[in-house]
């Protein structure tokens, strides 16, 4: 039984309060989710976007997904006709990638340094993916959702969805190589 469901109900009968707690409970990861595809500067816009065209089309929602699929499905085309809008040209830094690596030790500022550079090279490459691979990596390996989720959200059979996923981390791993001496990865 999808979680979300109750207040759905609630939300098409005319409860913008439902609706609310929808938006509070899916903020984070639809923002998450926004700002991997086309950077942090624009994520807020498409978040809102996102939640937009979900409450005006949640009359149409069937209910034969989860809704958070269906809502991030709606995110990553809110995303796609955003980046087709304009020229995607990474600025800033998107939300951390790489988590610190918790030894409990104290880190230096110089560490803390070379781990935000490190971060902010790894989301360049990131976006350097074409859009499908991108959409499915931010999806698994960094949202964590299921291959059967993902494949919801992408509305892509499931083997498609592997085999995007493979060449997507493969994609990801020749941009890396291509700089090697940042990554100490082997040639």
């Amino acid at each position: 039984m999808d979680p979300d469901r109750q207040l759905v109900d609630r939300a098409r009968t005319g409860d913008l309060a439902a609706f609310e707690q929808l938006v509070e409970r899916h903020r984070d990861v639809v923002y998450r989710v926004g700002a991997r595809m086309v950077g942090p500067a624009e994520a807020e816009d498409v978040s809102q976007d996102a939640f937009l065209r979900a409450f005006h089309r949640l009359p149409s929602f069937r209910g034969d997904a989860p809704f958070r699929a269906w809502l991030l499905r709606i995110t990553q085309n809110a995303a796609l006709n955003h980046q087709a809008r304009r020229r995607p040209e990474p600025t800033e830094a998107v939300a951390t990638l790489v988590e610190d690596a918790g030894d409990g030790q104290e880190r230096t500022p110089a560490d803390r340094l070379e781990e935000r550079e490190r971060r902010e090279r790894l989301e360049g490459k990131v976006r350097q993916l074409s859009s499908t691979h991108r959409a499915v990596l931010v999806l698994r390996d960094i949202e964590g959702l299921s291959y059967g989720e993902i494949s919801q959200v992408t509305e892509m059979p499931l083997g498609s969805v592997k085999g995007r996923l493979h060449r997507a981390r493969g994609e990801l791993i020749n941009l890396l190589r291509a700089n090697a001496y940042d990554w100490g990865l082997p040639e």
